[in-house]
């Protein structure tokens, strides 16, 4: 059961993630330092002149205020180890560095100040550290500087910028858990802010391999923290609240010139299905070298933003609402007493049949005008009448169901075909004509 003062995060539904640091100077992606093998004082020095002449936190915050968005999250440090903050356990951040100011606290007041909740990412690796990338048995002394580092700076971030809500890990492999001793850090974590949400980011259970297959690879832990973070995929979390991360481009998640973006209507898709399954959307946004969103998912996340003004009960404080067989058309949610239909696949027919509801509709909005819809019960289906033939929003239209109680599904919605079990379909299949 999540605590009451925790319970803000399944009903926020949509996040914004910001990756952003001196790698977007190379316009790469965030990794490029070690994907590609870059020579690391060549690196460094690049890293100490960026200085992004036109980051404006505010502007940042109004770009997620208008797209929608309930919480943000940004990378205080990368794997690069460069940090964005005025740390006082190195002298390689933004502070020291050509910036000269704490980029973390422009950050988190601008948030702050337009009603979103404030997120921080922190990578455990550090690229630039020999001990990160030896084996620790050979040179405790240098492991142990690098771990405690890790818990300072993790202390300075949940210390000095007042009521922290998220904090996201990253990058534990290929190390184990007893190496970092996240269990320790994550005790100190709750005692400085114990209203805290922190993910699951904090257990290579083993040095990893590449048969171990995603679950190491990214160093989810089964048993600590408080939500899980399926990257690149929606998967539901049946155990506990659950965040995909997903990417506004194709693949990379720092600022990529010519980068393919993704249209507005699949990320749309992604928040539609995450919710639907009863999980968040984090979707991710690099910021160019000089500190501007780019113009793209500026475009983007306004009409998504626009989208969910007019239709954003169907996300926010929704549950899981995968209760009947939608597929054709779209994804369900749920609220109370309400379903919500939101439609993938507008088909331009005048009746909608909705099959296998144990519970009878009381009524029919289609969101998307406001108008009301004629909802009949009848042979173990609702009926919706009056649907226009036009689609009637240029994203996703939605129609809410609303009943007398909580609505449930018969058996067959229940569990439909993919359960494996035939025999549910028997009463279907009695149905056909003998041969």
């Amino acid at each position: 059961m999540l605590d009451e003062n925790k319970r803000w995060f399944p009903e926020a539904r949509y996040g914004l993630f910001i990756h952003w640091g001196p790698y977007a100077q190379y316009g790469r992606g965030e990794q490029v330092l070690f994907r590609e093998h870059l020579d690391q004082a060549d690196y460094e020095a690049r890293a100490r002149s960026w200085n992004p002449e036109f980051f404006d936190a505010k502007a940042w915050a109004k770009v997620a205020a208008d797209g929608g968005f309930k919480y943000a999250v940004l990378t205080t440090r990368h794997h690069d180890s460069y940090a964005l903050w005025d740390t006082k356990y190195s002298n390689y951040n933004s502070m020291q560095c050509a910036p000269k100011c704490d980029l973390v606290r422009e950050y988190v007041e601008a948030f702050r100040e337009a009603g979103l909740r404030v997120g921080l990412y922190y990578s455990w690796a550090d690229w630039t550290s020999k001990a990160y990338w030896s084996n620790p048995d050979d040179d405790l002394d240098a492991w142990n500087k690098l771990r405690d580092m890790t818990h300072n700076q993790v202390e300075e971030l949940l210390t000095n910028y007042g009521k922290i809500d998220v904090f996201w890990f990253d990058g534990t492999w290929p190390h184990p858990a007893a190496r970092w001793d996240s269990s320790g850090l994550v005790k100190r974590m709750r005692e400085l802010q114990p209203d805290i949400l922190i993910n699951n980011r904090l257990d290579a259970e083993s040095p990893f391999t590449a048969a171990q297959g995603a679950v190491e690879f990214a160093g989810e832990s089964k048993t600590m923290g408080d939500f899980g973070t399926p990257e690149h995929h929606i998967t539901a979390d049946n155990d506990r609240i659950w965040e995909s991360c997903q990417t506004s481009t194709w693949r990379l998640w720092g600022y990529a010139r010519g980068e393919h973006w993704r249209p507005a209507g699949l990320m749309l898709d992604y928040l539609c299905q995450a919710s639907s399954q009863g999980g968040n959307l984090l979707l991710n946004v690099g910021p160019q070298p000089d500190g501007r969103i780019p113009a793209e998912f500026i475009d983007r996340s306004a009409k998504i933003g626009e989208w969910l003004k007019v239709h954003g009960e169907a996300i926010y404080g929704t549950t899981r609402g995968d209760i009947t067989e939608f597929t054709t058309k779209g994804w369900q949610t749920l609220r109370g007493n309400s379903l919500y239909l939101i439609y993938r696949f507008w088909h331009g027919e005048e009746c909608e049949r909705i099959a296998e509801l144990a519970t009878p509709a009381k009524a029919a909005t289609l969101l998307s005008t406001g108008q009301s819809l004629k909802v009949e019960n009848r042979d173990d289906a609702i009926y919706i009448k009056g649907m226009p033939r036009v689609k009637p929003s240029s994203l996703f239209p939605v129609i809410r169901l609303d009943f007398g109680e909580p609505p449930k599904a018969k058996e067959w919605a229940k569990g439909r075909l993919w359960n494996l079990d035939p025999r549910l379909m028997q009463p279907w299949v009695n149905e056909i004509k003998s041969d």
